[in-house]
């Protein structure tokens, strides 16, 4: 029983960590696939769709663009809560400034706010009917957990779509 307790002990710390890069990264797959199901309804219904981000309220989801027409509540949105741990930020490289993702208190749409405007415009992603990512839309979504670990989504070379990165870089100064 002792030999347990030292075994245990000893591996306890390293576990930890382990479980703490895992919340990370299922959060960067999870952010991922749900840009990859934006672009697939977005094909499919012919509506653009919205993966919008709230750093306010720490969610995120998917529904569709409330401004291209005039349709009731999206039945299929989704919604998730970011990790407890976790903290995510939007890079929008076009216009060399990172975009604050708190709503508008103009009523209108500043660089990187999508939807119809007003006081519920999020920051996020556009995916137009044809499948491309409308402009406006970040260049970099970082996921950070505490002071050093971090992953970034990046748009792909191409710009068809988003894609993790494997190399690491730094966490944008803040």
């Amino acid at each position: 029983m002792a030999i347990m307790l030292i075994v245990l002990a000893v591996s306890a710390p390293a576990l930890s960590g382990f479980f703490k890069g895992r919340t990370l990264d299922a959060e960067a797959r999870r952010v991922l696939a749900l840009t990859r199901h934006g672009q697939s309804r977005a094909v499919s219904e012919g509506t653009p769709m919205l993966l919008w981000f709230d750093k306010n309220e720490r969610t995120y989801g998917l529904r569709e663009d409330s401004s291209y027409g005039e349709q009731a509540r999206d039945a299929k949105e989704t919604v998730f809560d970011l990790g407890k741990e976790l903290e995510m930020d939007l890079e929008y490289v076009q216009s060399t400034r990172r975009v604050d993702p708190r709503p508008s208190r103009g009523g209108g749409l500043d660089a990187g706010m999508l939807g119809s405007g007003g006081p519920n415009a999020l920051p996020g992603i556009r995916f137009l009917p044809t499948g491309f990512i409308a402009e406006g839309s970040p260049e970099n979504i970082w996921i950070r957990e505490g002071t050093r670990d971090s992953v970034w989504i990046t748009r792909s070379r191409n710009r068809l779509n988003y894609e993790i990165q494997t190399n690491k870089l730094q966490y944008p100064s803040r």
